[in-house]
């Protein structure tokens, strides 16, 4: 529900409250609503700093760089987008923008930026976004959340306080965006520390703002933002009740190496053109498309389609070549993606591998960061030392990540690094960077609530990194115990950012409804929308736990009633 533009005080304040209550939306006990008669001043007045006392980890203090009131805006959508989601500036009502940052201990440090937005029209709770890639760049707060429906309000229009950071860098003109990761204090600001330091800060300037802090605290992240979203409920159990966890690079120092690798194994003869990427997925969904009952151009169940496609099927024949078969080098390199890339140094909590990745979706068309291997491991050019914007992500992303986050090299050739020989770095940042920890007993204990959510045609990161985590946890918690407060669900066809397939879903309100009415998820369903008001829905599929997969039974395969959730 979309709280209304209304400056509240007194028997309105209550009026509200009781309303809110009877929708179904409010947080149990006092509410604190609105920013007074003169919501402009009161904005400006929060200009004074945030002591570093109000920090729950050592930092210098927060000092507020503006505060002011920004008037409602109307929607918008934009022609092209790094991401569907991305095209949709949504509407806002007015609200209090407070722009910030946080000093370093260390004066070599970068500070770390944050933006919070503060509602007219509080509904007690507040949201934290995530951040993505490297980061590098102020998360504002103001859009959809990650798999947001594109027909609904953002939290900061339905009454909730969001905020964001740039976990503490920016990313600089002519700079790669792994350069900030040879500062120790950026790099520790970049694995957790921003982001509770953030966390602290947002709630201090909430209570001055209205007198009360969030009564429910939610973290929601996708991608690098996911890992994030994890690394709250390991490190920092006791800082949010909810927490959302999209497509998480979760096993980190895992997935540079073995984006890394998987990148060196297309140098030479091994590159597949996009001709011969679109060859193999028409493949894969000739081997695999209708086993689930319908012909929808969707791989829904890529754990079976794994055994069952074999790419050396595609071989060229002896003396034969082109676009039309896969050289040996070729066929090799899809093996090696496929090919879990175990770790020849320990890892933080035991992982010893990253898992090899999924199947389907190869062709999704690429643009920024959408689509399958011609954005995130071919590119649409032969790999090159060092990486060009034709590259694959992974190569820019991994190679990058082993000159400065390991080897601390900026002139490293990745392909001639070897990871024995970097063994004492590779086990600090993995401590630092990988959220892989499986005890999440303290966060359980708080009652707190986690919802995770696997892309199966993610080529940014295995999507079984996340699955074999879940499975961690559950071996170490034990599945009764998981289930009173985690869920892992996983979206066949989907791309890393929510192309490709159905992908939207309200898991905002799914995590409030657990958290604050203790009803547990159910019959959640998946949508595909157009991305143009009134975003009409095209498609939908239910969204399934894992390991169960969305099979279909009978009637308009465009409607979700029509499938199960199946073994």
């Amino acid at each position: 529900m979309a709280i209304p533009q209304t400056v509240f005080s007194g028997g309105a304040m209550l009026a509200t409250a009781a309303l809110l209550a009877a929708c179904g939306t409010a947080p149990t006990g006092p509410t604190r609503l609105g920013l007074g008669a003169d919501p402009a001043q009161a904005c400006a007045a929060l200009t004074a700093p945030v002591a570093a006392t109000a920090i729950g980890l050592p930092s210098g203090a927060a000092t507020i760089d503006s505060a002011a009131l920004v008037p409602a805006s109307a929607l918008a959508v934009a022609e092209r987008g790094p991401s569907p989601a991305s095209r949709i500036t949504p509407a806002m009502p007015a609200y209090c923008k407070v722009l910030g940052r946080i000093a370093p201990v260390d004066a070599s440090a970068p500070p770390i930026l944050f933006q919070v937005n503060l509602p007219l029209a509080w509904n007690g709770r507040s949201v934290q976004y995530g951040g993505g890639g490297f980061n590098g760049v102020l998360i504002t707060g103001l859009s959809l959340v990650p798999a947001g429906r594109f027909d609904q309000p953002t939290p900061l229009a339905q009454g909730y306080v969001t905020y964001g950071t740039d976990s503490g860098h920016q990313n600089v003109q002519g700079q790669p965006p792994q350069a900030f990761a040879l500062n120790d204090e950026a790099l520790v600001n970049f694995a957790h520390a921003s982001y509770k330091k953030v966390r602290d800060v947002a709630v201090a300037l909430t209570q001055r703002a209205y007198g009360h802090a969030p009564q429910k605290l939610y973290f929601m992240g996708s991608s690098e933002g996911g890992r994030e979203a994890l690394t709250m409920a390991q490190r920092y159990p006791q800082d949010f009740d909810g927490i959302f966890s999209r497509v998480p690079v979760i096993n980190w120092t895992g997935l540079q190496h073995a984006g890394t690798r998987n990148g060196i194994a297309t140098f030479g003869e091994g590159w597949l053109r996009p001709a011969q990427v679109q060859l193999v997925h028409n493949a894969v969904l000739a081997s695999c498309d209708a086993t689930d009952g319908v012909a929808d151009r969707i791989v829904s169940n890529p754990v079976a389609c794994l055994q069952r496609f074999d790419p050396a099927t595609l071989r060229c024949a002896s003396g034969t070549s082109g676009d039309n078969c896969l050289n040996d080098a070729q066929v090799q390199a899809v093996r090696t993606l496929r090919t879990p890339w175990r770790s020849p140094v320990p890892l933080a909590h035991g992982v010893t591998e990253y898992p090899g990745w999924g199947i389907g979706g190869e062709g999704t068309p690429a643009f920024a960061s959408m689509g399958g291997w011609n954005a995130w491991w071919t590119g649409t050019a032969a790999p090159t030392v060092p990486p060009q914007p034709s590259n694959g992500i992974a190569w820019f992303y991994g190679s990058g990540a082993l000159q400065y986050f390991y080897a601390r090299n900026p002139s490293l050739d990745a392909r001639n690094y070897r990871a024995e020989d970097f063994a004492a770095r590779i086990a600090t940042v993995s401590q630092l960077m990988d959220s892989t920890n499986p005890d999440l007993s303290a966060f359980h204990a708080r009652g707190g609530k986690l919802l995770v959510l696997e892309h199966m045609a993610d080529y940014a990161q295995s999507p079984f990194a996340g699955i074999r985590y879940y499975e961690a946890v559950v071996a170490r918690m034990g599945r009764e115990n998981v289930d009173r407060f985690m869920r892992l669900y996983t979206a066949p066809g989907v791309d890393h950012v929510g192309s490709g397939a159905p992908a939207n879903v309200d898991m905002l309100g799914a995590l409030a409804d657990w958290v604050e009415r203790g009803r547990a998820p159910s019959g959640l369903q998946l949508l595909e929308q157009e991305v143009q008001p009134p975003f009409r829905t095209t498609r939908a599929r239910p969204l399934c736990e894992w390991p169960l997969w969305p099979r279909y039974v009978s009637g308009d395969a465009s409607q979700a009633a029509s499938f199960q959730c199946s073994r």
